[in-house]
């Protein structure tokens, strides 16, 4: 495909798109809703695991809180929404990705920022599907694939530890963005609170400082396992969020280490709802 026709087929897809941007808005705020439901529920999953003997922070990922949720009343029902909410998050980051409506540009850095949205994209969608199949299902048909069968799978190639070892620096780099991201508030800026009190918006600025931190602590350990299953070209080194919690909890002072990171959680889950409120999603410039 030619360079004209390259651009004649994006600018149909952003007029598509503007069309489009109503309903597409509507599904992006009903995922940020959905994910911060998901790691609301991961966070109290893991403080139950800090702070009750009978309980463990094995399953404290997304797909074990999507999992908790189908075994309740009405669960089914909830998981539907819920797969409805992480589809509509995953579209918002595929246009974010490919359409560049936040003006990223087309440096090395926006680059990889919209590469990160195509991933968050294939991650959430993959929720999505786990989810709508449990409330077809009435149960889980299992959890596909593990961090360690990646990781075996790429590991029996002969780049693989190269690229095991580049996740794990990525994902490490995205923990440090995660901790500066923290330390300067600087997600304030894709946020409006134009009809929020003072107290509140102050809140929402130390809920979204505490669970992003506390985010990037999980992202750490996860970066942190991959490098390890690289150096010792051993794929049960790699694991995700429930085995960084897992680690966490076998710790010394274990049960504080887990509470403070799984409290971090529920701020972040909390945040995270809150922008399905007041984000800035604009769709309608793509």
């Amino acid at each position: 495909m030619g360079a004209v026709e390259k651009a004649r087929v994006k600018q149909e897809v952003r007029r598509a798109v503007r069309r489009a941007a109503p309903e597409i808005e509507a599904l992006a705020r009903a995922g940020y809703f959905a994910k911060g439901i998901v790691y609301g529920l991961i966070g109290v999953l893991a403080a139950r695991a800090a702070f009750q003997a009978r309980e463990s922070a094995q399953n404290t990922d997304p797909r074990g809180a999507l999992e908790r949720v189908g075994e309740q009343p009405f669960g089914q029902v909830v998981l539907g929404l819920l797969a409805l909410g992480l589809a509509g998050y995953a579209l918002w980051h595929v246009v974010r990705a490919v359409l560049d409506p936040e003006r990223h540009g087309r440096g090395p850095k926006a680059w990889a920022k919209r590469l990160g949205y195509a991933v968050s994209a294939g991650v959430h969608l993959s929720l999505a599907w786990f989810a709508l199949g449990f409330a077809l299902a009435g149960r889980s048909n299992g959890r596909g694939k593990s961090e360690e069968d990646w990781t075996a799978e790429l590991l029996r190639t002969d780049a693989g530890p190269w690229v095991v070892a580049g996740a794990g620096a990525v994902i490490l780099g995205l923990a440090l963005s995660q901790f500066y991201i923290a330390y300067r508030a600087s997600f304030l800026r894709r946020l409006h609170f134009d009809d929020l009190p003072e107290p509140a918006y102050r809140l929402l600025t130390r809920l979204g400082q505490v669970g992003i931190a506390a985010r990037g602590v999980v992202f750490a350990i996860v970066g942190g396992f991959l490098l390890e299953a690289a150096w010792t070209d051993n794929p049960q080194r790699a694991g995700g969020i429930a085995d960084a919690l897992s680690l966490l909890e076998s710790r010394p002072a274990g049960p504080w280490l887990l509470g403070a990171v799984a409290l971090g959680l529920v701020a972040y889950g909390i945040f995270v709802i809150a922008q399905s409120r007041y984000r800035i999603i604009p769709v309608r410039q793509s």
